[in-house]
């Protein structure tokens, strides 16, 4: 027992290392307002959403596939979005910002789509409501939609961070989150053709 809490605690100490000081890619600790953190803090708003989104469609039908679907984007960015924020914690910055949303991409001047959608590819909060008076398959093709266009800004997102992120830890999760995404896109699409539906333009 001892020997496993002492490979725990040595684990996470090797996880804080190659986060903070060994990681050669860029500095031991990011500034407030550099892209690691400006990253970390517009994906973890966007990627709970994604939750939120998929945990609601999870109630409106009982179609198995789509079930399954939302059960692994809850799980795998309520785990991200916790990633995300406790590097922030690591890093001992804020996990708001005065700045608008982008502004480490150098888009903090794009206009937000209002009702809610801070950043691209988020839903509206009508889109929202919307989803939650919704069963069936009616349900289950209006959460498709909106997840498809939902990762296709977070794909925009984390393409900025594996460009312009200097922690190389974060820039592997960034490209991790663009290979799963894109792969799930690609299922969504299919899952909405069997549906007699497309992906919104």
């Amino acid at each position: 027992m001892a020997g496993t809490a002492a490979a725990v605690l040595l684990a996470g100490g090797a996880i804080t290392y190659a986060v903070t000081d060994g990681d050669s890619a860029g500095p031991a600790t990011p500034t407030a307002e550099s892209a690691d953190a400006g990253f970390a803090r517009d994906m973890a708003v966007h990627h709970q959403q994604a939750v939120e989104m998929s945990y609601i469609v999870r109630d409106r039908t009982d179609d198995e596939e789509v079930r399954r679907l939302a059960y692994d984007i809850a799980q795998t960015q309520a785990n991200q979005r916790g990633m995300l924020l406790g590097w922030l914690d690591l890093w001992e910055l804020p996990k708001v910002s005065a700045d608008p949303p982008m502004t480490w991409m150098g888009m903090g001047d794009m206009a937000s789509g209002g009702d809610g959608a801070l950043m691209p590819g988020m839903a509206t909060d009508s889109e929202l409501k919307k989803l939650e008076t919704l069963s069936g398959d009616q349900a289950e093709v209006f959460y498709l939609q909106l997840m498809v266009t939902h990762h296709q800004g977070g794909i925009h997102m984390a393409e900025g961070c594996v460009e312009k992120c200097a922690v190389g830890v974060e820039k592997r999760l960034a490209q991790g989150m663009v290979d799963a995404q894109e792969s799930e896109i690609d299922l969504m699409t299919n899952m909405l053709t069997e549906r007699g539906a497309k992906a919104r333009s």
